[in-house]
């Protein structure tokens, strides 16, 4: 029986039926419009017979048939388009020169970044002029489910496959046929055989895909679009098997389409960008949602000269020129990942180039394999993924620990990138690669985006996003921030979650993973990454209370679904629970409960087995999705003696997935971390503070000679402590804020320490830090949203005056859940 989806408001409907059709592949070929804030083309998706239909066709077609039926009458029926025959003309260029077709063992001419030349060959599409039949067939048909949302689509068709010359070699069929059923099915068994592939042909596979994406169409297909989702049908066809395996879909996207952001960069230029939506890429192309949908894409982007298009592929793309004025840049991925990890970023990126002692670290590529991952050798041999070329099983890649890397930012901000993020980048690579193995990427593009970005930093194949907040007050921020996105290759891109709503599977490994990598990229000794890694312990300990505190408790479960988790609908349609929760978003609940979770089982069985069995898990579960059973099983059967001590998968589920608030045994080692020597330096400072703030205080207005009072020095995760102690205090005089940020140059410091700052700023009125926050609510919004609420529970008019005003200024380009959350704070 078809779960009913008639999801609460808060609840992220996913529509796609992959049980029954599971695409494989897509081709992009889109227009960027800047002054109508449009993307238009064309899409052509590769399917192949989903899992479910497979299992049940052997035992004949009225059982799935039954099951199409019941799906069918759950979906609330809307009257199908006529398609449209007057579709202006589309120039469906996608460049394929790239590939030169090549057989097994033939030679990659590609240079060692993976680039490649877009030379472009222009193809029109032939539409077919068949009048499409109307009538409603009833149920009988089989409908394709797609996700999608805010897209106006204009046509779908089926795509001719078998009129691609040279494509015979792909059909077991001695000639093509004319009777019309066998055509058919004559078309379905060449995707499957292309599909099918063996990986050391994926550029014959890739420039195949291509001649077939330009076939002409041969015959109009009947669809309805609704809120989540676009319905397609061909009359008369009743199974999946049948269904044609290759369409193709004209759309546009609409300006206020969530999948992507319009705004203006940094320096008032025009860009757009994929911002990590809650609806992820349904508005930006019809795709299969589900993360069972693992699928590799082509994509060419066109837009106005002077723009740069980044992308979440494996090359490193080159613009060629079509006309004047208009470029043409071109993408693929060969390594299947879900839909929502697609990735685009349009504007006027400037690329921030390496100086000369940065160049000579990346090209000093090659190490030999580190020595505590020499025993693990034997699982790199070993994938347990559907073929894809894998950099695993490439014994070059096995040896690279830093991948080719670019950096791309506004003109604005080339000078601080390369102050304080260029030369991190190999020593962070390095540092993962000497803590996981092998990178899952063979690129990486790190792009800051614009200040409205709701995050410090979002991972995606071959890409990372990065806030501008993470630029200024030294390399502490931008470092731990680009450690924790460069762990999402692995954990995140590599291995993700089968059901979204195990987010912490991502996110707590990143938490967790940051702090190994930073501290090797600093290269600090074992007493300093104690010291420091305590430090950051007992900061998330203050943010994970203060978070169970004030937050609902159903949001605080990191598997909400329970035993439930992993399920799907008949159809493979399912929900991914407060998934369009506005404030959700903000949380850190995932990341903070899954870093303790870790970080105890670390504890538990030492830090060396523990990297050990990450690394095992890397190479038995990469390229695949997984439960949080997956890992957990995985690692108590490396350690058995464990089991005695009642650790458990049930007890690991019961104190820490399954449950809201503070997981018992994290109560129990709280109190530890504060005999940290980092932590205690922090409290005696906090307590000359204090006891200045009394001795000012006594004084009153009358001038007493004081004793001078010498502060230490401190790292900014010790600010960050010393800071949130101070804010403890019920009152702290004007001249002790004044002294505060004096003596620590508080303005200059990282966005965290400065954003505390804030606070107290706000909490004690310190009218001349009102400036501070203003810049800070203008510059840092991956951070502020949660300061307008304090500035309105003071009820204070100035204050009042202040987060309307910053609101007002922002509001037109925050994202859409930032806006919601900061709209219900003010109003």
């Amino acid at each position: 029986m078809e779960t009913q989806l008639d999801p609460m408001k808060d609840d992220l409907p996913l529509m796609a039926n992959t049980s029954y059709m599971l695409v494989k592949h897509y081709i992009l070929d889109l227009d960027v419009d800047f002054k109508s804030k449009v993307i238009e083309g064309v899409i052509v998706l590769f399917f192949e017979t989903g899992s479910r239909y497979r299992k049940t066709s052997s035992t004949g077609k009225d059982d799935c048939q039954s099951q199409f039926d019941e799906t069918c009458k759950m979906r609330a029926s809307e009257p199908c388009h006529i398609p449209v025959t007057n579709v202006s003309a589309c120039s469906f260029k996608t460049e394929y020169n790239d590939f030169a077709v090549c057989g097994k063992g033939e030679e990659d001419t590609s240079d060692k970044n993976g680039n490649y030349s877009n030379e472009e060959q222009a193809s029109g599409i032939s539409s077919s002029k068949d009048c499409c039949d109307i009538e409603d067939h009833g149920n009988k048909d089989f409908l394709l489910v797609l996700d999608c949302c805010d897209l106006s689509v204009l046509k779908v068709e089926e795509v001719d496959v078998a009129a691609v010359s040279g494509i015979e070699k792909f059909t077991r069929s001695a000639k093509l046929t004319d009777v019309s059923k066998e055509l058919e099915n004559l078309r379905n068994q060449i995707i499957h055989e292309l599909l099918t592939l063996p990986a050391d042909r994926w550029k014959e596979q890739l420039y195949y895909f291509t001649r077939c994406s330009q076939a002409p169409g041969c015959g109009e297909l009947l669809f309805t679009t609704g809120t989540w989702s676009l319905e397609i049908k061909k009359s008369g066809i009743q199974t999946p098997t049948d269904f044609p395996h290759a369409i193709r879909i004209w759309y546009k996207t609409k300006p206020e389409g969530r999948s992507v952001t319009w705004t203006t960069d940094q320096t008032g230029r025009p860009c757009v960008y994929t911002m990590g939506s809650p609806i992820n890429n349904r508005a930006l192309f019809p795709c299969q949602e589900p993360p069972v949908a693992l699928s590799t894409w082509q994509a060419s982007v066109r837009t106005a000269a002077g723009f740069v298009v980044l992308m979440s592929g494996e090359n490193s793309a080159e613009p060629v020129q079509l006309q004047e004025g208009i470029l043409s840049w071109y993408y693929y991925v060969t390594m299947p990942m879900p839909a929502s990890t697609f990735t685009i970023a349009v504007g006027c990126w400037q690329e921030v180039k390496k100086q000369s002692f940065t160049a000579a670290i990346q090209t000093n590529t090659e190490f030999s394999l580190p020595s505590s991952q020499a025993s693990f050798r034997w699982h790199e041999e070993i994938c347990g993924h559907v073929e894809y070329p894998c950099r695993f099983q490439n014994p070059a890649a096995r040896l690279q620990a830093v991948i080719p890397y670019r950096v791309f930012a506004p003109w604005c901000l080339m000078e601080h990138c390369k102050e304080h993020l260029l030369h991190l980048i190999p020593q962070c690579l390095s540092a993962a690669y000497t803590t996981l193995g092998t990178h899952p990427f063979s690129r990486l593009d790190v792009l800051i985006v614009p200040s409205n970005f709701s995050s410090l930093g979002m991972a995606s194949p071959h890409i990372i996003f990065l806030s501008q907040s993470v630029l200024r007050g030294g390399s502490h921020l931008c470092g731990t921030r680009l450690c924790h996105e460069i762990a999402h290759a692995w954990f995140g891109l590599a291995i993700g979650a089968r059901d979204w709503t195990e987010e912490w599977i991502s996110e707590g490994f990143a938490t967790f993973l940051e702090d190994i990598f930073w501290a090797r990229a600093q290269q600090l000794s074992h007493d300093e990454v104690k010291g420091q890694q305590e430090l950051k312990a007992i900061l998330r300990w203050r943010r994970l209370r203060d978070e169970v505190q004030n937050s609902e408790e159903e949001l605080q479960v990191l598997r909400p679904k329970k035993e439930s988790t992993g399920e799907l609908s008949e159809s493979g349609a399912s929900v991914v629970k407060h998934g369009l929760k506005a404030e959700k978003i903000f949380m850190q609940v995932h990341y903070l409960k899954g870093y303790f979770l870790l970080r105890s089982l670390a504890r538990t069985i030492g830090e060396a087995s523990y990297l050990a069995s990450l690394r095992k898990f890397v190479h038995k579960f990469h390229g695949q999705l997984v439960l949080s059973q997956d890992f957990l099983c995985m690692l108590l059967e490396d350690i058995p003696e464990q089991k005695e001590s009642g650790l458990t998968v049930e007890s690991i589920f019961q104190n820490w997935l399954d449950t809201s608030g503070i997981p018992k045994p994290l109560l129990e080692e709280g109190e530890t971390w504060k005999e940290c020597q980092l932590v205690q330096q922090v409290s005696g400072e906090v307590t000359k503070w204090i006891q200045t703030n009394q001795s000012i205080r006594k004084s009153g207005k009358k001038k007493r000679k004081r004793d001078e009072v010498v502060f230490q020095k401190l790292l900014p995760d010790q600010l960050v402590l010393l800071l949130e102690s101070l804010l403890e205090e019920k009152t702290l005089c004007p001249r002790i804020l004044q002294c505060l940020q004096k003596t620590y140059q508080l303005r200059e410091q990282d966005a965290e320490v400065r954003h505390r700052w804030c606070e107290l700023v706000v909490k004690h009125k310190y009218v001349p830090g009102y400036g501070d926050v203003e810049e800070f609510l203008r510059e840092d919004q991956a951070m502020g949203v949660y300061l307008y609420g304090e500035l309105m529970v003071n009820e204070d008019a100035k204050q009042q005056e202040l987060a309307h005003k910053c609101f007002a200024a922002a509001r037109e380009h925050m994202d859409a859940s930032s806006a919601k959350v900061v709209a219900e704070m003010l109003f």
